[in-house]
């Protein structure tokens, strides 16, 4: 079965999902996942920090 379909949602968003990890402050890492601040605003995250607490992102 091919998997040409893979990643295709992040072709459209600029930098195609890369950035820095408000988290952990790595660069250039996929920011895919979604997590609320204690604000309930959304941040977006890398894979090792979405299961990130909101304390962890005031830090």
């Amino acid at each position: 079965m091919a998997k040409n379909r893979r990643g295709k949602g992040l072709v459209k968003v600029p930098n195609h999902g890369r950035g820095v990890c408000p988290v952990c402050n790595r660069t250039g890492i996929k920011l895919v996942w979604e997590i609320k601040d204690k604000d309930g605003e959304v941040v977006k995250v890398c894979k090792n920090c979405r299961n990130a607490t909101p304390e962890k992102l005031e830090a």
